[in-house]
């Protein structure tokens, strides 16, 4: 083999022949080919070197640098031995640039990015696993050599034939085999790079849907976020009252959630021997409030509340019977004739300066059989019903100011006015030079006299100051504006809580109880007037 500087004559030994051939192999870099060994062969796989100069990485196993071939396209592969910049050298197949001279540490394909192109050629530091091979690596390489040597003896003491001497200038079968080994691993090569590429790619995607998916999850918290607060504005619940005076005043008649709170602080302990897993405490006394206040259906209420029709009627009973007992006595009541004549409207101020009372009696009728299921509310009429077996009167005593301060309880609609304002008691509360105004002639001229005090009629004639009532007065403008304004308070209470307007329900006009003389209608008036004193007048004063 004179190309490779080896020569074999027939009587040289056969371990002399395959040590030539293996040393020869070792000098031209090329792999010997091994086929079915006794024992593996080591160190015979081919070595990439950098060829960029000074930089000494190498690709040796477990090494975390990879190792790229020039590129087959011309104009790239061009750009790539103009970066390399080594005077009169071409690569050849075997030619390998390292990751360290790409920004990205990799080469990438698209001829838009940095790395398309190598660009990093300062000193490339040696990676750990890229130092020079010491001493005991070169032993283990020359032991690597010998047995190589050993398995191809061992071949040949087979039968296999020796090889023969190639012609000169060609190389041996061994190398060609090597050389076509070196190919396909740098197909591998490129195949590896490819996948590591698509892994790479795959890793950015998952990025991106990462970030989609956070973007996302961002957006539906905030629509989360947004949706609730939507639902507590529109539900029942005590934080949606809390700063919303326009919901509180629509849905109790109370002016503001202070005073709504002020009543519920005042309820609430009679309330903690009632146990009620459905509703709160808040929330029984706002669906008593609604009841009296808009004359919703106890069905209704059911449907807002989620709770049984049954649950209703014994929620508004219950809290029917504790208001009557904790708060009608702290809202309603007689003021002193000092109070009174203090807060004297300017109406009545020059007429009337010792007007004490104004009376009157509203009447409210029975819901007849048949018609609990979906009826429509009746509106609120100027005049009364008839009076009659089937209508509930009351009689109502009123400062000048506007403030409720008497409720008699209810009697059927056959009684006649004298009669219950004698029986009610309002009667024993007047004192002597007292007067008492009515909107209209209640006949009970003579039994306030026998108090001391006088009965009058709002927009009657001086002459008739006496409470005489034959025939129609004659209104003057400060008597005009007298009646106008008894007629307004007395109104108040009914338009702002329109369960008063009737017609009432059976239950609630059931027979009094045992320890009570009082109905449970009896005992919603007089809650209501306790709680309509508890607003900013709504019937102005001056």
């Amino acid at each position: 083999m004179d190309g490779c500087g080896v020569t074999v004559d027939d009587g040289d030994p056969p371990v002399v022949f395959f040590l030539d051939i293996l040393r020869s192999a070792t000098i031209l870099g090329v792999k010997t080919r091994k086929k079915r060994p006794p024992t593996p062969l080591r160190g015979l796989n081919m070595v990439h070197t950098c060829v960029v100069a000074g930089c000494r990485n190498r690709r040796t196993p477990g090494t975390t640098l990879s190792f790229y071939r020039f590129p087959r396209d011309p104009e790239r592969k061009q750009r790539w031995v103009a970066a390399v910049n080594r005077e009169g050298w071409v690569p050849n197949d075997g030619s390998r640039l390292c990751s360290t001279h790409f920004i990205s540490g990799k080469q990438v394909k698209n001829p838009r990015s940095p790395d398309y192109v190598p660009s990093v050629f300062t000193a490339a530091p040696l990676s750990p696993e890229m130092k020079e091979p010491a001493a005991p690596e070169l032993a283990d390489k020359q032991e690597a050599h010998v047995e190589a040597a050993n398995a191809l003896l061992f071949l040949q003491g087979q039968g296999r034939p020796a090889p023969h001497r190639p012609p000169q200038g060609q190389r041996p079968p061994e190398a060609e085999d090597s050389g076509s080994s070196s190919l396909s691993d740098e197909e591998d090569d490129d195949q590896d790079e490819d996948e590591k590429e698509s892994l790479n790619d795959s890793k950015r995607g998952r990025l991106d849907v990462c970030l989609d998916s956070a973007d996302a999850l961002r957006a539906l918290k905030k629509e989360n976020q947004f949706l609730r607060e939507s639902v507590e504005k529109m539900s029942l619940s005590e934080s949606s009252f809390r700063n919303d005076a326009e919901k509180v005043k629509f849905y109790t008649g109370l002016p503001n959630y202070f005073v709504l709170e002020t009543v519920m602080w005042l309820l609430a302990p009679h309330m903690d021997g009632v146990k009620n897993a459905r509703l709160s405490k808040f929330q029984q006394l706002l669906l008593t409030l609604m009841r009296l206040r808009l004359d919703l259906r106890n069905q209704d209420l059911a449907y807002r509340f989620g709770v049984k029709v049954a649950t209703v009627t014994r929620t508004v009973h219950r809290m029917v019977h504790i208001m009557s007992a904790a708060l009608v006595p702290t809202a309603v009541f007689w003021p002193s004739r000092a109070e009174l004549r203090k807060n004297l409207p300017a109406a009545l101020r020059g007429a009337h300066p010792d007007c004490a009372v104004i009376l009157d009696c509203f009447t409210v009728a029975f819901e007849e059989a048949g018609q609990q299921q979906g009826r429509a509310p009746s509106p609120p009429s100027s005049s009364p019903p008839a009076p009659g077996p089937g209508v509930l009167k009351y009689l109502i005593g009123l400062a000048p100011q506007g403030v409720v301060t008497f409720v008699s309880r209810g009697v059927t609609g056959g009684v006649s006015n004298q009669s219950l304002a004698e029986g009610c008691g309002v009667l024993c509360k007047l004192l002597p030079g007292d007067v008492a105004l009515a909107a209209r002639d209640l006949d009970i001229a003579e039994a306030v006299a026998a108090r001391g005090a006088r009965f009058k009629i709002a927009g009657a004639c001086p002459e008739e100051a006496g409470g005489q009532s034959e025939g129609a007065p004659t209104a003057t403008p400060d008597t005009a504006s007298v009646q106008r304004h008894v007629e307004r308070v007395v109104s108040m209470v009914k338009r702002r809580y329109a369960m008063l307007t009737g017609p009432v329900e059976s239950p609630f006009g059931s027979a009094p109880e045992r320890a009570s003389s009082l109905s449970t209608f009896d005992k919603i008036v007089q809650v209501a007037c306790a709680l309509n004193n508890l607003c900013i007048s709504a019937a102005p004063l001056e």
